[in-house]
């Protein structure tokens, strides 16, 4: 072999090589349409990643009827606060007398606020259906006190159950609908209504 076909096969050789080294340098390096570079896990921008804050959950309240005095020192009855979770507490009407029979917290007794229902009241059942509500009460709520007394309970028990339900509310001692309430035998009409105790 010639020496000039030695070098041009040894020039031909060295120009592919590099061909080839370019090809396999251009494969790994160079993305484009045809050519994809590995892949890297994605990393989340910070508006991604950051979550969104709930909103605060809105509070509800219901009115709880105890005996206060207004401005001019005057007797009246008094609508009481009371924080209600429905997923909680159920039903507004089973929580409003919950809370009336317990009687007011010590902070609101510290402001005059006061019950006429006897402490040793018990709620037996409150029952409610689709058309009513039945609230059943042991013997002791229509114990003692007078006429006066036995009044401003009943009256407490009225407003509370009035102001948290739109069904039909009765009121039951000891598992039988009430009719003649206390030793004075105060008539009771039935549902409850403003007009109850008017006889």
């Amino acid at each position: 072999m010639r020496k000039d076909e030695r070098v041009f096969l040894v020039v031909t050789a060295v120009i592919m090589v590099a061909v080839c080294c370019f090809l396999v340098l251009r494969m790994f390096y160079h993305n484009d349409d045809n050519i994809s570079g590995p892949l890297l896990p994605k990393t989340e921008t910070p508006e991604e990643n950051t979550q969104k804050p709930e909103p605060p959950v809105e509070k509800t309240y219901i009115n709880v009827y105890f005996i206060g005095q207004n401005d001019n020192k005057e007797e009246v009855y008094k609508a009481v606060n009371r924080e209600y979770d429905k997923d909680v507490d159920g039903s507004k009407i089973k929580f409003a007398i919950q809370a009336l029979i317990s009687g007011p917290k010590p902070n609101e007794k510290s402001k005059g606020v006061y019950t006429e229902i006897p402490a040793a009241t018990r709620i037996i059942s409150i029952n409610e259906t689709a058309d009513k509500v039945i609230i059943n009460l042991n013997a002791d709520f229509e114990q003692g006190g007078g006429t006066e007394s036995i009044y401003k309970r009943l009256n407490q028990i009225i407003k509370t159950a009035k102001r948290n339900t739109s069904k039909p509310v009765y009121l039951y001692i000891n598992g039988s609908k009430a009719e003649v309430i206390g030793g004075e035998g105060i008539m009771i009409t039935q549902p409850l209504n403003e007009n109850s105790l008017e006889g």
